[in-house]
């Protein structure tokens, strides 16, 4: 246990104890198999979903090959993030155990004896050397970058406020980063910006809430924030984000004649999209998970499909102008 944990839970009020683990043979291998699975966070793999592909609308040419590489990437940084949560959770077991939800969390919980956790990162860790060494020929500087952040973020730069955020964030541009090295197209400084500040509003939201519910005790970073820092620092993001990816689809983005039409499009819903987002955050207090709230909400799920299908026929008409003629005859 770090200084940092012992301090916390020595402050810890004994009316908060944490959960006790549950013996190892109590669990039954059914329950035991589904906690296994919890733990690597297979729900998080969107994010890999979302973020290494956009790469793609800055991909001169479509191939099967670029494609293949982009979806072996996902796969791989899906595998490194899981083997991540589960080090994670091991990690972090005991401030964990503070937390209302994160408590249930299946290590905290004792659902999952520690070494039976450290054997399913091993494994992880052994099936993500094999799909590197298995897969294409991919330049994979961006997936050991995110290793060693998330390593060095785990056990000390998560304690550093404001610092904290920014390693987060971090990691989802490596994550685009590894999507362009997977394709070969050259990255775009404004999408990067955009995605920094776009994840930065998401990983606010989320410290946010956990300041309103649990305070500072399970995330000694807290310390550094408060409520009405949150919320300033979310209206500031969030208007990185949207000026940084508008100044991107107005000039990066292969859009070619149809940027017009997009950006008439893809600006109010992205808007609308924020807007939502923030109310979800500030009135509905419901940020605690970022990809639940996004996910859960109708209207920034039907303006982010509005908003992928009008880039993508967007992209289309500008590479391949014929066929959207043919298809509009």
């Amino acid at each position: 246990m770090t200084a940092v944990e012992t301090a916390v839970e020595t402050a810890l009020p004994a009316a908060a104890p944490p959960a006790a683990p549950a013996p190892a043979g109590a669990l039954r291998p059914a329950v035991l198999a589904r906690a296994l699975v919890v733990l690597t966070r297979p729900g998080h793999a969107v994010k890999n979903l979302l973020a290494v592909p956009l790469a793609l609308i800055d991909t001169p040419v479509w191939t099967g090959s670029a494609l293949l590489r982009t979806g072996w990437a996902v796969l791989v940084f899906t595998v490194a993030a899981s083997t991540i949560y589960v080090v994670n959770d091991i990690v972090d077991r005991r401030l964990d155990r503070t937390h209302p939800v994160k408590r249930h969390r299946p290590v905290a919980a004792g659902t999952v004896p520690v070494p039976l956790a450290w054997l399913l990162a091993v494994g992880l860790a052994g099936l993500l050397l094999g799909l590197v060494l298995a897969g294409p020929a991919v330049p994979w500087w961006p997936l050991v970058g995110y290793l060693g952040l998330s390593i060095a973020y785990s056990r000390w730069l998560k304690h550093l406020p404001m610092l904290d955020i920014c390693v987060v964030a971090a990691g989802f541009v490596l994550r685009v980063l590894q999507g362009y090295a997977a394709t070969g197209a050259a990255p775009s400084g404004l999408l990067l910006t955009a995605v920094f500040g776009g994840c930065l509003v998401l990983i606010l939201g989320k410290r946010r809430h956990e300041l309103a519910v649990a305070g500072a005790a399970h995330r000694p970073a807290l310390a550094g924030y408060n409520v009405r820092l949150t919320d300033h620092l979310l209206g500031l993001n969030a208007a990185l984000t949207c000026t940084t990816f508008l100044l991107y689809l107005n000039t990066d983005a292969p859009l070619g004649s149809w940027r017009p039409v997009t950006l008439a499009v893809v600006v109010p819903l992205g808007l609308l999209a924020a807007f939502r987002y923030l109310q979800a955050v500030l009135v509905r207090q419901s940020g605690g998970d970022p990809i639940r709230a996004l996910l859960h909400d109708r209207m920034i799920v039907a303006s982010a499909v509005l908003i992928g299908t009008t880039l993508t026929l967007a992209e289309l008409g500008a590479r391949y102008p014929a066929l959207l003629s043919w298809i509009g005859n």
